[in-house]
């Protein structure tokens, strides 16, 4: 009988390593030891996985002797430091920074895509991509096979959640602080004086009852961070370097939850009944599109599921071979958490069948 794989969750008390803890847990007869990791100051800190409490152990190079798997959840710099000494010392990392994901050595892995690639990381390392990325990639991957994608356009409207517990809790804060305001936002910056300055952060600018078309920081050209990460990502996940993407991420007043508005260019002929079909089919896709009666993707109903939804699906008028469609994904979910236990359930299965 093959050995069961130790796993270790670095960055195990943010607000993804608490989901990872419970998708652990639901299949927990999988693996054997799970050690939970964090800053120094988290250490002592008992948690759960399922019924078993865990003592967090503060992150440092003896803490990954004898992991197999290390799904990591830090921010870049702090992953950049420690990713290469958890694969030095023998664990297959599965990193959900940014650092890594570009590397042409380090494969970026959605396993509805390019499960395949999985196998291919001479570093010992696996990026996760971005949650934004990783809403649109089951869809575009199934419609690829079928069609042929060429170009996309698309514009998110992504939830607070994605800067972090620090996002949320700002949101809630703002909400609490404009909900009691008789008619706020209707009258010229009356929403900035309740509010005041403070709480511009995170997103640069208040949220409540705004949005904000800003998501990650500048780059050249007016572009953000997170706009070239759709388009790089996509690119390298979907194995088409030349596909030309266009991209204007949005920060919206909504908890959890990336929604994004598709206009999809194939080389051959497609029509909405034959995308349908495809994505009726298509693995971790569900397709919700019955707008006669009001069923549609939304990201409150996104919340805690582990497939993107998809829907709106139109031809589009002005373009020949050409769609238009809409996305939700939970970002907490299938754009981090699930996505990382997915490829981690590849490597399983690869390393125990050469045990």
């Amino acid at each position: 009988m093959s050995r069961k794989l130790n796993v270790a969750i670095v960055g195990a008390t943010g607000v993804v390593g608490s989901i990872m803890r419970r998708l652990l847990a639901d299949e927990r007869d999988k693996w054997g030891e799970i050690r939970l990791v964090a800053s120094p100051r988290s250490a002592g800190k008992v948690l759960t996985v399922g019924d078993e409490e865990i003592t967090v152990q503060a992150i440092g190079p003896d803490v990954f002797d004898g992991v197999d798997i290390a799904h990591f959840d830090l921010p870049d710099e702090v992953s950049a430091e420690w990713v290469p000494i958890a694969a030095a010392a023998g664990a297959v990392v599965i990193d959900k920074s940014a650092y890594f994901r570009m590397d042409p050595e380090v494969p970026l892995v959605c396993r509805e895509a390019n499960p395949e690639a999985a196998s291919e990381r001479p570093k010992g390392i696996i990026a996760n991509a971005n949650c934004t990325t990783l809403a649109l990639i089951p869809t575009l991957a199934a419609l690829d096979k079928a069609f042929g994608l060429v170009s996309m356009s698309v514009a998110s409207y992504q939830a607070a959640s994605g800067s972090g517990k620090e996002g949320l809790e700002a949101l809630y804060a703002q909400i609490d602080k404009t909900a009691s305001v008789e008619r706020i936002g209707t009258e010229p910056d009356d929403v900035r004086a309740v509010l005041g300055t403070e709480y511009d952060s995170p997103f640069g600018a208040p949220l409540a009852l705004n949005v904000v078309p800003k998501v990650g920081g500048w780059r050249d050209g007016g572009w953000t961070s997170e706009e070239l990460k759709v388009r790089n990502e996509s690119r390298k996940i979907l194995g088409l370097p030349d596909l030309k993407v266009a991209s204007t991420c949005v920060r919206v007043p909504v908890a959890v939850g990336h929604s994004q508005a598709v206009h999809a260019t194939f080389s051959s002929e497609v029509t909405v009944a034959e995308a349908h079909r495809v994505l009726a089919e298509a693995e971790g896709v569900d397709l919700v599109d019955d707008p006669d009666n009001m069923v549609f993707p939304m990201p409150i109903d996104s919340v805690g599921k582990p497939g993107t939804q998809v829907g709106r699906v139109r031809q589009s008028i002005d373009f020949p071979n050409s769609l238009e469609f809409f996305v939700v994904g939970d970002n907490l979910m299938k754009g981090a958490a699930l996505n990382s236990i997915e490829t981690a359930e590849l490597i399983r299965l690869e390393l125990e069948a050469k045990q």
